[in-house]
C-alpha cells in the first residue's frame, strides 16, 4: 500500500503521523511510504532520517494526497486538506467529530474512508490509541494549570504545594479515566491537596487502592462538583464519552462561585469541553478570562511536547497501520472488532453511533443485524444497504 504523512498544520502542532521506526516497520511489510518535506523537523527528524528509514520525500501535502492510498494524521483534517481527500482514501487520524459537524460534512463529502484513533477500543473496554496522549495530556494539565495560577499571568498567585506554614493548593480532577488519573499524580507530586470526582464506584475504589490517603476520591452528584469546585484553585476536566460529546459539568452559575483567579484546565476540550464557558483555544493564545477565572482550553495540549507525543503515539498505532496496509481497510476491520470500532464515516455516511447522536443524526444500526459476519463488506449487500439510506434520506452507521 502507498502511505502518506502530510506535515501537521494546526497551530503550534509538530507531532507526525509516522516516526522513522515505523517507516522501517511498514518497509520491511513491503509497503511504500511518502513523507511530506520538513514534516519531523518538529521533532528533531530530518528529511534524510526519514530518508534512511525508506521513505521517500514529496514537497508538498498536495503531492502527498495524490500519491498515497492511506493518510497517516496526527490532528483533524483541516479544511484544505479535507479538499484534498478522495473517495478511495483510507484517513487515520484523530477526528473528535461530535463538536465538530463542519468537518463531519467535509468528510463525509469526500466519501473517504475516516477511521478515527479515539474510538478504537481494545479487550477491555480501554482506548488504546488515545490512552498515549491522554497520559501526556494529563501531566501537563498540571503543569500548565500551575504556570497560569501565577500572578503574572493572572493567576491568584498560589503555588500548588505551598510551603511549610502555608496551606497547600487545592486541586480537582473531574474524571478518574487515564487524564484524571495522571493529572493527580503529577498534582500529588508537587504536593497539593487533590481530589477527584467520578461517577464510578469501581473506578474510584482502585484509585483508593492506588493512591491511598493522599488522594480524596468522591462520588459524582451536582451538590459534590459544585462543593469542591468553590473550593479548588486548579480543576482539571478529564471526563470523557467515547466518540460523543463531553457533559458540560461546571454551570456558569457554578463558576461565579470559584475564587477569583483560580484556573480550570479543560482536557475535554477535543470532545466539547466539560465546562459550560469553554471554547478551543491554540498554542498562541492558550488561555481567556470568564467571571475572573482563567480558562486553559487548547485543542492539541501534547503537541507542545511533540517529541514525547510522537514517539508515544506511534508505539499503540503503528500495529493498526500495518493491520490496515496489509489486509485493506475491508479485511481488517471485519478481523477486528475493535478496529472497527473506530470507523467514524465511510463512503459519504457517519458510521459511529455516539457520533452520529452527537451530530443529530438518525440511528438506524439494526440494518446490521441483517447481515451476519460483517458481510456488508462485500459488494452486494453494502450496496442495498447504501441504497436503503439514500432512499429513506437518512444515514446508515454500525
Amino acid at each position: 500500500m502507498r502511505i502518506g504523512v502530510p506535515k501537521e498544520i494546526k497551530n503550534h502542532e509538530y507531532r507526525v503521523g509516522l516516526v522513522p521506526s515505523s517507516v522501517r516497520e511498514l518497509r520491511h511489510h513491503g509497503h511504500d511510504i511518502f513523507i511530506e518535506k520538513d514534516t519531523g523537523l518538529g521533532i528533531g527528524v530530518s528529511n534524510e532520517d526519514y530518508e534512511r528509514s525508506g521513505a521517500i520525500i514529496l514537497p508538498d501535502a498536495a503531492s502527498i494526497f495524490e500519491t498515497a492510498e492511506m493518510i497517516v494524521k496526527v490532528k483533524e483534517p483541516q479544511p484544505q486538506e479535507c479538499a484534498l481527500l478522495r473517495e478511495d482514501h483510507i484517513l487515520f487520524a484523530y477526528l473528535h467529530l461530535a463538536p465538530d459537524p463542519e468537518q463531519a460534512k467535509n468528510l463525509m463529502h469526500a466519501k473517504c474512508v475516516a477511521i478515527a484513533y479515539e474510538t478504537v477500543t481494545d479487550n477491555t473496554g480501554g482506548l488504546p490509541l488515545l490512552s498515549p496522549m491522554s497520559e501526556v495530556a494529563g501531566r501537563m494539565s498540571i503543569h500548565v494549570g500551575a504556570t497560569a495560577l501565577e500572578k503574572f499571568n493572572g493567576g491568584s498567585g498560589v503555588l500548588l504545594g505551598g510551603v511549610p506554614g502555608v496551606k497547600p493548593s487545592h486541586v480537582l480532577v473531574l474524571g478518574g479515566g487515564v487524564v484524571g488519573t495522571n493529572a493527580a499524580r503529577m498534582a500529588m507530586g508537587l504536593e497539593a491537596h487533590v481530589t477527584i470526582i467520578d461517577k464510578s464506584l469501581t473506578r474510584l475504589r482502585q484509585l483508593d487502592t492506588q493512591f491511598g490517603s493522599s488522594l480524596d476520591t468522591i462520588y459524582a452528584t451536582v451538590e459534590a462538583i459544585e462543593y469542591y469546585s468553590e473550593k479548588a484553585d486548579l480543576i482539571i476536566g478529564a471526563v470523557l464519552l467515547p466518540g460523543a460529546a463531553a457533559p458540560k459539568l461546571i454551570s456558569k452559575t457554578m463558576l461565579k462561585k470559584m475564587r477569583p483567579g483560580s484556573v480550570i484546565v479543560d482536557v475535554a476540550i477535543d470532545q466539547g469541553g466539560c465546562f459550560e464557558t469553554s471554547h478551543p483555544t491554540t498554542h498562541d493564545s492558550p488561555t481567556y478570562v470568564v467571571d475572573d477565572i482563567i480558562h486553559y482550553c487548547v485543542t492539541n495540549m501534547p503537541g507542545a511536547v511533540a517529541r514525547t507525543s510522537s514517539f508515544a503515539f506511534n508505539n499503540a498505532t503503528l500495529p493498526f497501520v500495518v493491520a490496515l496496509a496489509d489486509k485493506g481497510y475491508k479485511k481488517a476491520l471485519q478481523e477486528d472488532p475493535h478496529l472497527l470500532n473506530g470507523l467514524n464515516v465511510a463512503h459519504g455516511h457517519i458510521t459511529h453511533e455516539a457520533v452520529a447522536r452527537a451530530l443529530g443524526e438518525v440511528s438506524i444500526h439494526l440494518l446490521l443485524r441483517l447481515f451476519e459476519n460483517l458481510s456488508f463488506f462485500q459488494e452486494s449487500p453494502w450496496d442495498r444497504v447504501l441504497s436503503l439510506q439514500s432512499d429513506k434520506g437518512i444515514p446508515f452507521f454500525f
